[in-house]
């Protein structure tokens, strides 16, 4: 039997689920704002090369930093259970795999389709496909077993119908493909990646710290210029190169991870105080690794450089030190009833707005949201973030979740 790799605390944590809370909250507002005209660049994802990172360009590594804070958490749940190492690790990969595979199927919903070679629009295809998740990894539960593996399997032979008739490319001749795998499927990459090395360091923080200069390392290794010449003639230094994204996104879960062992490692007798201060020592070591690197590696999203990693894990530290502070600590919890919804619910809060993408579109109705310019369409990027909270309130009160 398994035992627990870290002493933590039993009790949730409320001030982790209020980071997520408010960072899938920030997420649909950000995701609006990309369409909305005539606002701070602050406001936009920055280009690729444009060394620099704006509000929005946070969100991501906030989504990866609070699935490294929950890995201990969930790893050791379950080890108590009394699942052994088996079980334990069949959990996470199912867990990975349903990920990567929402999305794959999300990333080729978004473009290189070839809509004429298609029986259905893409719209309705990316409908059948939530509809495809709802059932493979829905919350629901019926008295009859074989019920609830039908409603599965009917899932799965969906989502294989949907990838059969799907078309790409020019002549509509290629079939569905990774591409960049989508925001669920880099989460998934680097969550999986992630449990093992916290299962490989037994959550010994110095081996972590390790590990996560071990994936910058790579990400370095691959990015020599020698390499990167010699990769398209040599298969496996091609395959290499194809992982920098996944190293580097790594990286931000483990600066995640090792942010909850700081602060709720109940093994190591410290004081508030000095949790704090370790926590800042951290966040600055990150700040400086950027800077030194940040000459070479410029700051960018797109391209996952380890300057844009480190400064958004230590801004991550900062904003969940304030929120521990606050909220556990202090007690002041009241407000976060508004973001409650997207805290236990949060793949559905995810998916909700692409489902109502995908019925505009299907209806060919052109989003209010588009038509807002400025300070009008920021106010309206809000307004429809508080009615995804709302729905996803009412979506929680039937039990309507997603869960893998």
């Amino acid at each position: 039997m398994l035992t627990p790799i870290n002493t933590l605390k039993n009790q949730r944590i409320v001030s982790i689920d209020a980071f997520r809370g408010i960072t899938f909250f920030i997420m649909i507002i950000v995701n609006e704002l990309a369409g909305v005209a005539g606002i701070s660049p602050w406001l936009k994802h920055m280009p690729a090369n444009a060394d620099a990172m704006s509000f929005p360009d946070i969100v991501f590594p906030a989504f990866l930093f609070i699935v490294g804070m929950s890995i201990p958490f969930g790893i050791n749940h379950r080890i108590a259970k009394g699942e052994n190492r088996y079980s334990l690790n069949l959990h996470i990969l199912q867990r990975a795999f349903a990920l990567v595979v929402m999305g794959f199927f999300m990333v080729n919903a978004e473009g290189a389709y070839h809509q004429a070679s298609m029986p259905l629009s893409i719209q309705t295809w990316s409908l059948l496909s939530y509809l495809g998740f709802m059932l493979i990894w829905g919350v629901y539960q019926f008295k009859q077993a074989y019920l609830n593996q039908a409603l599965v399997a009917l899932g799965v032979l969906l989502l294989i119908f949907l990838a059969v008739i799907y078309r790409a490319g020019v002549d509509g001749a290629q079939g569905m493909t990774p591409q960049w795998w989508g925001i669920l499927g880099l989460i998934g990459w680097a969550y999986l990646l992630s449990c093992w090395m916290y299962q490989l360091c037994r959550g010994k923080q110095i081996l972590l710290f390790l590990a996560l200069v071990l994936c910058t390392l790579f990400y370095v290794f691959v990015h020599q210029p020698a390499l990167a010449a010699a990769a398209p003639t040599n298969g496996f230094l091609k395959f290499l190169v194809t992982l920098d994204g996944h190293a580097a996104h790594s990286a931000i879960v483990l600066g995640g991870l090792l942010c909850s062992l700081i602060f709720f490692e109940e093994s190591k007798s410290r004081t508030q105080t000095q949790r704090f201060a370790t926590a800042l020592a951290f966040a600055l070591v990150l700040i400086l690794a950027a800077s030194l690197l940040r000459p070479e590696f410029k700051i960018s999203k797109i391209y996952a450089t380890p300057s844009w990693c480190f400064y958004s894990a230590a801004i991550c530290i900062a904003v969940f030190a304030l929120l521990y502070w606050l909220i556990d600590l202090q007690g002041i919890q009241s407000w976060m009833h508004a973001i409650k919804p997207a805290a236990i619910n949060p793949l559905v809060c995810y998916l909700l707005p692409f489902v109502i993408e995908a019925m505009l579109g299907l209806t060919k109705t052109p989003s209010p949201l588009r038509l807002a310019e400025g300070n009008v369409g920021i106010l309206a990027a809000l307004f429809y973030a508080a009615g995804i909270m709302l729905a996803v309130h009412g979506l929680n009160k039937i039990n309507f979740k997603l869960k893998f």
